[in-house]
């Protein structure tokens, strides 16, 4: 499930358009203002102001009592389970879950965790595939305490949870006694696309995070949300983590920024997919999925070329892309254009020509 290598060979062209992945994304001009004119202290003394205001707008957005920022997306992730979970219990998850494929087993290694994969199309499961994954409580069995859900779903091809779906699961979750958590890291794309809030997309899972590093073109960081106490939990494993930080709300401006500016242009992004995803499946070749927001996932069908030479002829033309799942994977963000999606389909089709 890695993603495919990036070469760094010195001779190749400059890379001028990057699909690699919306977390290539870089601060635009007017968000490095906002870092440079953040107000800052002590983060791990709550004296960042800025830092404070952007936990108490991820926590009102999120519907949550409180919220807390930490660097990474997966350190979302792995502080909340690690709060929420015991050493020899069981998280349920899809079997392509970032939690279970990308976080160099962190939730085994650091909470002696494990995670049960379900199976079901486009890396979202059903209550049915829920319900059938529960085992009788028994002292020879883990003890099963969380549902997991991952919005958007990553390797399933960007594709979007529907809401009813998260309701099922969490409700179903919920009725035999677990908790629910709610891996944001495209949430808003998905928020953006179905014009459904955060608040309700989250308002059934205990925990729910925002990653600000992806399309929304902040450098770094991600906010976990949740009840009061959890947070305060969650800070335990943060500093455990390293994740704690001092003048943070140089990061957190960025966030806000984020949040007060990139949010909606979202849209643009899944635009761009779309384009790229419709000519991609009119050259001959290709196995196309249709996005549902700014993850295209394709493939090469009829062997007339290798996925690594495909990508090795891309990256001669200055373009990248990667592999995901056994796919090639190309992200849209903010650096991303419409004149860009016609270059790379340009060189698309001249290298599968050539082939």
């Amino acid at each position: 499930m890695a993603y495919g290598p990036v070469s760094l060979d010195p001779k190749l062209p400059p890379i001028r358009i990057n699909l690699f992945s919306d977390a290539q994304s870089k601060p635009t001009p007017a968000m490095r203002d906002a870092m440079q004119r953040a107000e800052v202290g002590d983060e791990q003394l709550g004296l960042d102001p800025t830092v404070n205001e952007l936990c108490e707008r991820t926590a009102a957005l999120l519907g949550k009592e409180a919220a807390v920022f930490l660097p990474s997306g997966t350190m979302c992730n792995v502080a909340a389970l690690l709060t929420h979970c015991r050493p020899g219990e069981e998280i349920l998850a899809h079997e392509t879950s970032h939690i279970l494929t990308s976080e160099g087993g962190s939730h085994a290694a650091l909470g002696g965790i494990q995670v049960f994969p379900l199976q079901g199309a486009n890396g979202q499961f059903s209550g049915d595939a829920l319900r059938a994954a529960f085992r009788p409580v028994s002292r020879y069995a883990p003890k099963q305490v969380l549902v997991s859900a991952e919005q958007t779903a990553n390797i399933g091809g960007g594709t979007i949870w529907p809401k009813a779906q998260l309701d099922t699961v969490a409700r179903i979750a919920h009725e035999h006694g677990m908790i629910t958590h709610l891996d944001g890291a495209r949430l808003l794309n998905a928020c953006v696309a179905t014009k459904v809030s955060a608040q309700d997309m989250a308002a059934d899972w205990d925990s729910a995070w925002l990653d600000f590093s992806k399309g929304l073109g902040a450098p770094i960081g991600g906010a976990l949300a949740g009840s009061r106490t959890f947070i305060d939990n969650v800070w335990r494993w943060k500093q455990r983590l390293g994740g704690s930080m001092r003048q943070a709300g140089v990061c957190a401006a960025a966030c806000i920024h984020a949040l007060d500016h990139h949010v909606e242009r979202l849209a643009d992004d899944h635009t761009n997919a779309r384009a790229l995803a419709r000519g991609l499946s009119q050259i001959p070749g290709f196995d196309v999925q249709q996005p549902e927001t700014n993850l295209v996932f394709f493939a090469i069908k009829d062997g007339s070329m290798t996925t690594e030479k495909f990508l090795g002829e891309m990256r001669q033309r200055g373009i990248l892309l990667t592999t995901l799942g056994g796919r090639i994977r190309a992200g849209t963000h903010i650096d991303v254009t419409a004149w860009m999606i016609d270059q790379a389909l340009d060189a698309a089709r001249e290298v599968m020509r050539a082939a």
